[in-house]
């Protein structure tokens, strides 16, 4: 069955950082299965994900880019908008993470943490916000956590960033909805990611997390999809400054 129009993005242009693999590389084929032109970010080779994206049809653009500093941020926008003459769609992925027990938390993982998760999607959403503004069109879509909600443990610049990033996605609904544009967020539970291995790899927190997500499983990337293109479409355009969890359950057990 063919996708309802409101929520097709045939003639959009999607930037999705982090899209080498994981959540980004899921969204960046699903953004582009509904139709929109990708540019892909990231620090490392985008083959896989470009690959995929050939594979339907879609249309993409790789930058390689260092964002561990928000440096980058007008000249990923400029290069997406010479190469697409526009810029529609921007989801702020990209993210780390460093653990450790609070007393041990060293003041350059805070930093690391803070500056790519926080820092650099601030700046990106305001180089795209630039563009977008003055066309009264644009959907900015955060990835959050859901360490957005709760405290966790062992990862106190994460949660920090996390927090802060569904802060600042109700503070850019509140200045720029009414110029047109949806700024929202989705908050992933517990996926199968490179930012989750290490849970994974441990045999118990592995089976507690397990046991509390009502769905019984660990999500796919794949699973998020469907929201970011729900977000990125005209379904989607009243509304603004939500954090949407995609979890499997996790917050209403």
């Amino acid at each position: 069955m063919a996708a309802l129009p409101s929520f097709r993005l045939d003639g959009r242009v999607a930037i999705v950082t982090g899209a080498n693999t994981g959540i980004g590389q899921a969204i960046a084929v699903a953004l582009g299965a509904a139709g929109a032109r990708v540019a892909l970010v990231g620090r490392s080779g985008m083959d896989e994900t470009e690959a995929r994206l050939d594979a339907i049809g879609a249309a993409h653009l790789a930058i390689r880019a260092d964002l561990s500093t928000p440096e980058p941020a007008a000249q990923i926008v400029e290069e997406v908008l010479g190469w697409a003459g526009q810029l529609d769609i921007l989801v702020n992925n990209a993210g780390i993470i460093r653990r450790a027990d609070a007393l041990e938390f060293t003041e350059e993982d805070w930093d690391a943490v803070v500056d790519t998760n926080l820092k650099v999607a601030f700046f990106l959403a305001q180089a795209a916000g630039r563009h977008m503004v003055p066309r009264k069109a644009g959907k900015i879509i955060n990835i959050a956590s859901l360490l957005s909600f709760q405290g966790g443990v062992r990862v106190a610049s994460y949660t920090a960033s996390k927090s802060g990033l569904a802060g600042l996605t109700k503070l850019l609904a509140c200045e720029w909805a009414p110029h047109g544009i949806n700024v929202n967020a989705i908050a992933p539970g517990y996926f199968v990611t490179n930012n989750t291995e290490a849970l994974r790899n441990d045999a118990d927190r592995h089976s507690a997390i397990l046991a509390r997500i009502p769905a019984g499983q660990w999500g796919d990337p794949a699973d998020l999809g469907g929201a970011a293109v729900f977000l990125a479409s005209d379904a989607a355009r009243y509304i603004h400054g939500i954090t949407l969890p995609v979890d499997g359950g996790w917050l209403a057990r």
